[in-house]
């Protein structure tokens, strides 16, 4: 079959694995478990000698079709799906590093995952957070024992943009598993697996889902790694699984069925539904997004805008060659002069919100909410000022969300 469309790809997924009754979407399966006539076919399922479900902490048919979805829209080999992204993040770590273990991290990560890297700094891992817009400053901390870079493709709030390509080159040459996280730019506007990403990060509750409906997130194993090789691998997996599947099944096995952080079959169904619009939705946030910044560089009361897509934007230039868009999260510093909450009061339209990736406009101030733990020493290292304002654009009409902020700045 000649290859597809990306909306067309995910719009026929759950078609094609002919669901019952000829059913266009996978049904919500609530089952917690799964009997089998002949024992050995359990015992078969438990040893992974073969595909099945047991207990729906760690398997089921509806969430392993959002899965499926993911899979195909990263291009990647395998995905787990989690019952938020942090869970997802957490699991991964959990499963594949150990104490003596170096993490290298983006020191622009978002709060609650640099939140995470700090309560597993507190148990004893080590992590280093280095500068990842440049290549220059990984190569320079990484240690004999690092294990894992992990980055995040666009920086939420103040979006710096890591060195990607050049990463993941490094990565490649020195054998350390590359963690993508790619929910701030979605599988629409950037596929990891094309900078050599090993694993791949989504918040399935943002631009996948997309209707701030149901919370997910899931990671998917873009088959460029070289699990066979990798130190930590537990030792019952190497003789029941192939060798490009020990990662994703030390995922699953020490990740999600250990830890727990199982999606529920109500919100895969949600969020496959919702995925099947990423490609719509995405094209009009961005084409917002772009016009909104485009409105605040121009406003005489707006100090700063954040957003890839602005010449002034330090990262521009390597956005466009990465990116097929620029996203649709900016940040803003208002003028001192203006009062940040009561600016955000007179929004009407822009809801007050702590989501990204809604259909609707989300706005928030930065260093008094999601940021407000790392105190102002962090903050100020990551270049988030008190008067930041962070911005999730939807795809409402433009005239209308111009309007309300012309107003709310008059």
């Amino acid at each position: 079959m000649a290859s597809r469309g990306f909306t067309t790809t995910i719009l026929h997924s759950d078609r094609l694995t002919k669901p019952e009754h000829g059913a266009l979407h996978k049904p919500i399966y609530t089952s917690v478990t799964y009997g089998y006539d002949d024992v050995q076919d359990l015992v078969d399922i438990f040893q992974n000698k073969k595909k099945g479900y047991a207990y729906s902490r760690q398997g089921n048919p509806t969430v392993s079709a959002l899965e499926n979805k993911v899979t195909q829209m990263e291009n990647g080999m395998a995905t787990i799906a989690f019952s938020t992204g942090m869970a997802a993040i957490s699991a991964t770590i959990l499963a594949l590093i150990k104490q003596g273990d170096h993490i290298l991290a983006s020191s622009y990560l978002f709060g609650n995952t640099r939140s995470v890297f700090q309560s597993f700094i507190d148990m004893g891992l080590d992590i280093t957070f280095t500068d990842a817009t440049s290549v220059d400053n990984v190569r320079n901390e990484l240690k004999p024992n690092t294990k894992m870079v992990f980055v995040e493709t666009i920086a939420n709030p103040a979006t710096q943009i890591a060195d990607l390509e050049k990463i993941g080159g490094l990565c490649s040459e020195k054998g350390i598993i590359y963690v993508v996280d790619n929910t701030m730019t979605s599988p629409y506007i950037f596929k990891p697996v094309n900078v050599k990403a090993s694993l791949v990060i989504n918040s399935l509750t943002k631009y996948i889902g997309g209707h701030g409906d149901a919370l997910g997130g899931s990671v998917t194993d873009t088959g460029l790694f070289k699990w066979s090789t990798f130190a930590n691998i537990f030792e019952g997996f190497k003789t029941q699984v192939k060798p490009e599947v020990l990662g994703i099944t030390q995922i699953r096995k020490k990740g999600l069925r250990d830890a727990g952080g199982t999606l529920s079959p109500e919100a895969a169904h949600s969020i496959s539904i919702g995925s099947e619009t990423l490609a719509l939705r995405m094209e009009r946030a961005c084409t917002n997004a772009l016009s909104l910044a485009t409105f605040f560089g121009a406003h005489p009361l707006i100090k700063k805008v954040y957003y890839p897509g602005l010449a002034s934007h330090p990262q521009h230039k390597l956005a466009g060659e990465l990116f097929y868009k620029f996203g649709g999260l900016m940040s803003f510093e208002i003028d001192e002069s203006i009062d940040c909450f009561a600016f955000l009061n007179k929004l009407k339209l822009v809801i007050k919100s702590s989501n990204l990736g809604d259909t609707r406009t989300l706005a928030i101030p930065v260093a008094h909410t999601i940021f407000n733990e790392l105190g102002p020493v962090k903050r100020a290292e990551m270049g988030i000022s008190d008067s930041m304002i962070r911005l999730s654009v939807g795809i409402e009409d433009l005239d209308d969300l111009l309007e309300d902020f012309k107003t709310a700045l008059a």
